[in-house]
């Protein structure tokens, strides 16, 4: 079984690292020559971090990266007021615990993620084919075809389109992309060298204190540049050049000495509030942007499809190794959700403008869930804080070691609370307690390979039973 998967960036990348490492061989093209430069999507929330620890990539980006700097207002070239991401949502500082190990977001530029996975994909042997455009794809009982634009075609047995919010694999189903467009506004954002600033900051500049008329600059870890961002409305969007964005931020922030200078990447950003109808058709799936666009606040759009991709990598592993195709279905039915839940949180902040609000939403996504869901049983009749579904947390074991080391790989993970280890098909650890656990003694976790509880019960049955399925 091969898995086509379409489109080199960071959803693309996590699913090849991910089925790569579970022995399942894969593909991945993407119709651009070559790695994108920008910087993008430069923000990795905590359960994102989670992910890439079990990837084995978490050194090289905490390496790579810095917590997320304060935001500083200025009003011309007065300081007015800096405020950390926490004080910006109203909620308290994060800290390190041993059930959440990474609790900050992490700044690091696009380019540099997709530069660890696609290192860490080429370590487990795989390889990516730029320049291949697919324009579209047919389907049948044994598997796919993907036609190509210099007329080769790509067989597999599924496909992933992970080709962004303009897929082609979404329009060649014909897919519906149901949701709003914000017509009224454009969103300015690409990556220059800039002198005149001091500190490391979000560098949110104004000629008179207004936040809705900035032009902002945040410091890039490990570069010389800043990405810049700058929201205007639709009919007065200047020229993509510098010159242009030279202006802007003279016009925006009253200053002549913070001088721009070298420009590596721009593009010019419309608000889309979308997703799918569907995000399986027969034997392609849909993941990331192809799947589901919205506002960039909050820091969620690169995150939500590194969580897609961790979520249908087990599963098509899976199937395969000989599970039943109808796996796959769950895969719609755990993200569907989460996907529109992410939409909203989106859309609240994008309203809120950087003002702050006292209903700010959580963008760490440690909290999603999958409870009630095909694969959460959990049979207590008096469930705890945990419960199926759930993200798994971490924990220090007697001998030191984490209950993340425990879980790193391809399988599932079984914790048994002061219980008998039976003789279970997947690796098991016995505890008496952990943070985060607050289960009964006497009982069993069983813990999925993407990190979240796939079953609380008192009886090692279940879990033998939900092993079998």
């Amino acid at each position: 079984m091969t898995v086509l998967i379409v489109g080199a960036g960071p959803t693309g990348l996590t699913l090849a690292c991910d089925l790569a490492r579970h022995g399942v061989p894969c593909r991945v093209v993407d119709r651009a020559t070559g790695p994108f430069i920008g910087s993008r999507a430069k923000g990795l929330q905590p359960r994102t971090l989670e992910v890439f620890d079990d990837l084995g990539i978490i050194d090289a980006v905490l390496a790579n990266g810095e917590p997320f700097p304060k935001f500083r207002l200025y009003q011309g070239q007065e300081a007015v007021w800096e405020r950390t991401v926490a004080d910006m949502l109203g909620v308290p500082a994060p800290t390190a615990t041993p059930a959440i190990p990474y609790p900050d977001a992490w700044l690091i530029p696009q380019w540099v993620t997709e530069r660890i996975l696609r290192e860490r994909f080429l370590e487990l042997g795989g390889s990516i084919e730029w320049n291949t455009e697919i324009v579209d794809v047919t389907q049948d009982s044994a598997g796919v075809v993907a036609h190509t634009a210099t007329g080769a075609d790509h067989t597999a047995a599924y496909l992933v389109g992970a080709d962004g919010g303009r897929s082609t694999i979404r329009k060649a189903l014909g897919v519906g992309f149901d949701g709003d467009t914000l017509d009224s506004e454009r969103t300015l954002i690409g990556d220059v060298r800039a002198d005149g600033l001091d500190g490391r900051f979000c560098h949110i500049l104004t000629a008179a204190g207004n936040i809705g008329e900035r032009f902002s600059l945040w410091n890039l870890p490990g570069s010389e540049y800043y990405q810049f961002v700058a929201s205007m409305a639709a009919d007065d969007v200047p020229e993509l050049t510098l010159d242009a964005v030279r202006r802007l931020c003279r016009e925006r922030s009253g200053r002549t000495d913070v001088e721009l200078h070298d420009l590596r990447w721009i593009s010019l950003y419309q608000v889309n509030i979308r997703m799918v109808d569907r995000f399986r058709v027969g034997r392609v799936l849909l993941a990331g942007d192809a799947a589901h666009v919205h506002s960039s606040a909050g820091g969620q759009g690169l995150n939500t499809g590194v969580q897609d991709a961790y979520n249908l990598g087990w599963k098509l592993a899976a199937v395969h190794r000989g599970a039943d195709p109808a796996l796959l279905e769950t895969y719609a039915a755990e993200r569907m959700p989460v996907a529109a839940e992410v939409l909203g949180r989106t859309t609240q902040l994008h309203r809120q403008d950087f003002r702050g609000g006292s209903a700010a939403p959580a963008i760490h996504q440690l909290d999603i869930t999958y409870r009630g869901g095909p694969l959460a049983v959990d049979d207590r009749t008096d469930p705890g804080t945990l419960r199926a579904g759930d993200r798994a947390p971490d924990g220090v074991l007697p001998d030191g070691t984490r209950l993340f080391d425990a879980f790193r790989g391809p399988d599932y993970t079984v914790l048994a609370f002061e219980a008998p280890v039976d003789e279970f098909s997947v690796p098991a650890v016995a505890l008496s307690a952990s943070d985060g656990y607050d289960v009964a003694p006497g009982s069993y976790v069983l813990v999925r390979p993407d990190g979240h509880v796939g079953v609380i019960s008192r009886s090692a049955a279940a879990v033998h039973k939900y092993l079998s399925r």
